[in-house]
């Protein structure tokens, strides 16, 4: 039995009939870690010791035969969740040495649970980028093809339970950080309604739009994952009273609205072809498809890389060289803080503190950000409107397979087009899902689906029934 191939419930039932252990499960990940992460570079951290401790400690608890199905799992987290006591770097040089002082709401949550963290997983810097390329600490290389990027913002996220390094992972999603990675290293992603999930212990990109949920093998695992971390959390004031209910959907009758303006011209072939072909599927299993308008997604895009570098600029002023995080030598104050942002921040942090610092300015708001935020409620209204007619939206995640390492990092512009089917769901604080439906070549294709707020039973019930069809 190769355990690191099993997915969260096999695992939770050859715990539970004591096939193996929690330590044995966990040994298995470690020894596939120690045998990719080299070259792969998908984990930043693994504390091997404190491993050890989590997994004995779980097998303590299923010994006592009352454990749930997270017990004993092991699994990945982003470094931009706390975890105390572990380093949370973000990826970037300026909290190289920074030391999580308590756990993130989600990560209390999976403790509760008896979770395994083998160790956190690397990301572009700050969660800002779609390509895992702008991590100091070098880019995650793609499982399904070394010479490919795994995705962005949560590259190690994706690629960790893609190359079995874990058995589930937890990413965070801004802008398509879940579903990106998801779909180019063919494994499932959900990024959860706005508010279901807390975001306390999250380090903040755009507070309004970033949201925790779970990477794993199949929907049923994404499933038990977000059903363990969502709900209200006084520490998170967005964070709302949520329940997931476990129903299920027939996609017989279930009307599906494709948009349009998602299948122009810019799209790779064979991307659309798989697309369409799952679809298509959906529709043979007694789906109505219904074609649908969602005119404001063509300013999304811009919309968007408005609102995020605002918000950046914001969030990211804490990082003056005082609080925290490093702290450069300087003849005075300003000398210090321009010291060290100057060597602590990457090139794509640094081009997006200054649009939004730039936008934000005096003169400048009402034309750049207030406009942003007038368009993003003319999506919501398209998507509001689209769920009066449609159960759920499909579309393409992204719209070529995962890119060649190098092959846009000039090109910043060029890169931010990759989000073009991602970023819209953000800002209209929708839940979406990344299923992987096909491949081109040995390059994996996801599905999007996206559902009305705090629908994330029906979507990952028509994922779940969608996937046995592939």
């Amino acid at each position: 039995m190769e355990l690191t191939k099993l997915t969260i419930r096999q695992a939770h039932e050859g715990l539970k009939n004591k096939e193996f252990t929690s330590v044995d499960l966990t040994k298995a990940y470690l020894e596939n870690i120690k045998k990719l992460n080299a070259e792969l570079n998908v984990y930043l951290s693994v504390d091997e010791e404190g491993v050890s401790v989590q997994a004995e400690a779980a097998d303590k608890t299923i010994a006592t035969g009352k454990f749930g199905l997270l017990c004993g799992i092991p699994c990945a987290i982003k470094d931009a969740i706390m975890v105390e006591g572990q380093k949370c770097t973000s990826a970037s040089k300026i909290l190289e040495n920074y030391v999580a002082p308590y756990d993130a709401t989600v990560i209390k949550k999976l403790k509760e649970q008896g979770v395994v963290i083998l160790g956190k997983a690397n990301l572009d810097e700050f969660a800002m980028g779609g390509s895992g390329e702008n991590s100091a600490y070098g880019v995650t290389k793609n499982p399904c093809d070394k010479t490919r990027v795994a995705g962005g913002s949560s590259s190690g996220s994706a690629a960790s339970v893609a190359a079995e390094m874990a058995c589930f992972s937890l990413g965070s999603d801004t802008g398509g950080s879940i579903r990106l990675p998801s779909s180019f290293c063919g494994v499932t992603g959900l990024k959860p309604t706005y508010g279901s999930v807390s975001r306390y212990g999250l380090i903040a990109f755009g507070s309004s739009l970033d949201q925790i949920g779970p990477i794993a093998k199949t929907v049923e695992d994404a499933k038990i994952v977000f059903e363990a971390i969502c709900g209200k959390d006084k520490m998170d004031a967005t964070s709302t009273d949520y329940e997931f209910e476990n129903s299920v959907t027939n996609l017989k009758g279930l009307r599906i609205g494709v948009p349009k303006e998602y299948f122009v011209e810019g799209i790779d072939k064979d991307v659309e072809k798989i697309i369409r072909a799952s679809i298509k599927k959906a529709e043979d299993a007694g789906a109505e498809i219904i074609e649908i308008s969602l005119p404001s997604v063509e300013f999304a895009l811009a919309c968007y890389y408005i609102i995020a570098p605002c918000e950046a600029s914001a969030n990211l002023a804490r990082f003056d060289g005082i609080k925290y995080g490093l702290s450069a030598e300087g003849k005075d104050l300003l000398d210090v803080y321009l010291k060290s942002k100057g060597h602590g921040f990457g090139a794509e942090v640094k081009r997006r503190i200054m649009i939004g610092t730039y936008a934000l300015s005096s003169g400048y708001y009402d034309a750049y950000y207030k406009k942003a935020q007038e368009v993003r409620q003319f999506i919501k209204q398209d998507f509001a409107k689209a769920f009066e007619k449609v159960d759920l939206i499909f579309c393409p995640v992204s719209p070529v397979p995962a890119i060649k390492i190098g092959e846009k990092t000039d090109d910043p512009l060029s890169m931010y087009l990759m989000d073009i089917y991602t970023v819209s769901v953000n800002l209209a604080g929708l839940p979406g899902l990344s299923l992987p439906v096909g491949k081109v070549g040995n390059l994996p294709v996801g599905l999007q689906i996206i559902g009305n707020h705090f629908q994330e039973n029906k979507i990952l019930s028509v994922a779940a029934q969608l996937e046995e069809k592939f």
